[in-house]
């Protein structure tokens, strides 16, 4: 059994360098894309303060689909360019939104989201894997030491199953 040891009352970067050290222990000799999403959706949001959303969606024949996640049931499907998942995945572009009401083209899937964070989850050569999406039930919950430090975290996620 995995137990979590990262503790949320460190700073961020302390706390992102321990995270991710936890992933790479986590997902260490694995590399099937399932169980490693699966696997890191549920780190993030047991270890992760104040989210109610933490999972991926992947790229499957030109739109995202879900992958495993953790919290209420999502959206399926989501066309390239739409809410913050699609433009996340559209630009290549970490999207970071501290009011989702205020993301004019948001895709609600729980009516307690107000802010999210999607990374865009590329591999050695480029290619769009899918993307990471955090959403939280607290305005402006996260900023850009969140953002350096998921970025960071969810290349560990790509590196274990781009290989």
């Amino acid at each position: 059994m995995f137990e979590e040891t990262v503790s949320a009352n460190l700073p961020k970067p302390a706390f992102y360098a321990e995270l991710e050290h936890q992933a790479r222990a986590l997902l260490a000799g694995e590399s099937n894309r399932v169980a490693n999403a699966a696997n890191f959706a549920a780190l993030l949001y047991h270890t992760m303060p104040q989210l109610n959303w933490a999972g991926f969606y992947f790229l499957v024949d030109g739109e995202l689909v879900v992958g495993p996640f953790q919290g209420k049931p999502a959206r399926v499907r989501i066309a390239i360019g739409r809410g913050v998942c699609g433009t996340a995945a559209a630009t290549r572009q970490t999207q970071l939104v501290p009011d989702v009401h205020a993301f004019a083209d948001h895709i609600a899937c729980d009516s307690a989201s107000q802010s999210e964070i999607v990374i865009p989850l590329l591999t050695r050569a480029g290619e769009l894997l899918g993307v990471l999406d955090l959403d939280s039930p607290v305005l402006a919950r996260f900023d850009d030491e969140d953002r350096q430090g998921l970025e960071a975290v969810a290349k560990v996620l790509v590196e274990s199953i781009d290989r």
